[in-house]
């Protein structure tokens, strides 16, 4: 046989192989990119988004699929039966990180953090934009497992917690003064049974001149691997702050209340005092808290004309904070956006920051394959005003409001009905949505 025949016949005998490839190529391949546009659950459109974490800073559409960041891109094709939100106009955001909140709520003791003070949190996180919330201390070792129980497992929020020195945590009374209920290992121990859900360790309110509440909740924090946070009480001469954050804090140790009144933060010409700026070099961590008791304008606006910024914003929410100066977390970012800090650098304060300092790194942004929180946000333009814990006020000319929330993949706050059709469009309709995407429906 001749060379031309026999590459005659090898061609024969190869084309019922070569038109199977050809098949599948054709059938098989476009498949996965079908199965690409039509498999999300929920894809928000057009939006400006902002992920500090991943340097993102552009109009961009997000797709989700179960519960997850399924992909952020210039243009997402959807499919058909996609749930898809327009977001134009609007800024997407990862899901809000608020790392002090009381939400121990439930117990019924009067004047309590542990108790009347605390709040549920899904009425005041989620219409914020916060889908994870840090209770800062109010429950101890004793009653965590109350805490865990009446709040934390029952909430759509994401609930984490620092866990207070002192056994009892934030009780009425005098629990909070008792250094004989401030068990470092007991602590820790507790600490380490609940990892994914204790991130720190907390001491707060105390009003003697010990170091003890401090030094005890250090040993805490480096026995169970996760930072101290520290609202420092009773400021007084025989602990002096400046010790505190110069050296009885360990790097990643936050101090939280930057704010207050106390602080020696201003000399007498108005400028920083150097010595906050070196304690933030050695790596501690300063927090806003602004609570009820614990911002003041005189002192954050110096503080941040001079550099002298949060590393993370919180509100300190609680029963006495929520209605008068502080009022929920996105008020408190617009007191910093007035300020002067940046949009970009309020949504790092309030999102990735946050998350690293609890050593959560998985939350706070949109990176594929993280859980699907996310807050869509509007920036009003006008003539704002904002108040203080003291009562002053400072007018502004922005404020952000929370437009939508999905926590875990599914909308759970949609201020303006925005993920709706309208009434008239529907004819005789029954309750509308799917559980695919929506929690905002409850079943008749």
């Amino acid at each position: 046989m001749d060379f031309f025949h026999a590459v005659q016949k090898r061609r024969s005998l190869a084309r019922p192989a070569c038109l199977l490839s050809i098949f599948l190529w054709i059938t098989v391949l476009p498949f996965p990119a079908l199965y690409a546009q039509t498999s999300f659950d929920l894809v928000l459109k057009g939006g400006h988004v902002i992920d500090p974490r991943n340097g993102i800073d552009a109009v961009r559409d997000v797709a989700i699929k179960n519960h997850k960041i399924a992909e952020v891109a210039e243009h997402i094709q959807a499919g058909a039966r996609v749930k898809v939100v327009d977001v134009g106009g609007l800024y997407v955001t990862p899901g809000l990180v608020d790392i002090h909140v009381h939400v121990y709520a439930g117990t019924g003791e009067r004047r309590s953090y542990a108790g009347d003070h605390g709040l549920y949190p899904d009425g005041f996180t989620l219409r914020s934009g916060v889908t994870t919330a840090v209770d800062a201390g109010s429950s101890g070792w004793r009653n965590f497992p109350d805490f865990k129980d009446r709040v934390i497992d029952r909430s759509i929020t994401r609930v984490l917690a620092f866990i207070n020195i002192v056994g009892s945590g934030m009780r009425a009374g005098n629990y909070e003064q008792n250094l004989g209920d401030m068990d470092a290992q007991a602590t820790a121990d507790q600490a380490l049974k609940y990892p994914q859900v204790i991130v720190g360790i907390k001491t707060a309110h105390y009003d003697g001149p010990e170091w003890t509440p401090v030094e005890r909740a250090v040993q805490a924090g480096t026995i169970a691997n996760i930072p101290v946070m520290v609202d420092f009480g009773t400021f007084r001469p025989e602990r002096p702050y400046e010790e505190l954050v110069s050296n009885k804090l360990r790097p990643g140790d936050i101090s939280t209340h930057m704010y207050l009144d106390d602080v020696p933060m201003l000399d007498a010409t108005g400028t920083v005092r150097p010595y906050l700026f070196a304690a933030r070099k050695r790596g501690v961590i300063f927090d806003v808290g602004h609570g009820g008791g614990s911002f003041l304008f005189r002192q954050a606006a110096p503080a941040v004309r001079q550099g002298f910024v949060p590393d993370s914003i919180s509100t300190d929410l609680h029963n006495d904070s929520m209605n008068a100066g502080m009022k929920d977390m996105l008020n408190v970012m617009s007191k910093f956006l007035n300020l002067g800090v940046s949009l970009d650098d309020v949504i790092r304060m309030s999102t990735s920051n946050p998350a690293h300092e609890i050593k959560h790194d998985e939350l706070g942004n949109l990176s594929v394959g993280s859980d699907a929180d996310i807050a869509v946000l509007h920036l009003e333009k006008g003539n704002f005003g904002f108040v203080d814990t003291f009562g002053a006020r400072m007018a502004g000319t922005e404020k952000l409001v929370c437009e939508m929330t999905v926590r875990d993949g599914r909308v759970v706050w949609d201020l303006n009905g925005i993920t709706r059709e309208d009434w008239t469009r529907l004819g005789q309709y029954h309750a509308q949505g799917s559980k695919v995407w929506d929690e905002t429906i409850i079943d008749p």
